[in-house]
């Protein structure tokens, strides 16, 4: 269940699109069934239980996680990704954009090996 969405609400919302469109949503693990037909009240009290549980244990693992970046980080040890271009190859990447008048930006993100949006992001730091 705790797989099927990121948090209660999508869950929920899930569940009630299915049912919505005539679908039965079962649960094996939890032994819970969701039918359009029918509405069981002791099956949706323990969708919002152990959606908010869910939830709960998601956003704890999340704080974990940002509280490991910040450590790492003050240490000297998480730097973030490599940039995929050194300053060089930004430097003619943002000469050969000059140069085409700002056309072709497909061709020459091909050019580099990197994607568009990689692309944009080098052309807009200049």
């Amino acid at each position: 269940m705790d797989r099927l969405a990121r948090n209660l609400t999508d869950l929920k919302g899930i569940i009630e699109s299915l049912t919505g469109r005539g679908v039965t949503v079962e649960f094996i693990k939890e032994r819970q069934t969701f039918r359009p037909d029918q509405e069981d009240p002791m099956a949706t009290l323990m969708l919002h239980l152990l959606g908010a549980v869910a939830q709960f244990e998601r956003d704890l693992i999340k704080d974990r996680q940002r509280e490991g970046i910040a450590i790492a980080k003050a240490k000297g040890v998480y730097k973030g990704r490599a940039p995929k271009l050194s300053p060089e190859k930004a430097q003619e990447l943002r000469a050969k954009d000059v140069a085409n008048g700002g056309r072709g930006r497909a061709g020459l993100a091909r050019e580099f090996g990197i994607s568009r949006e990689t692309l944009y992001q080098y052309l807009s730091v200049a």
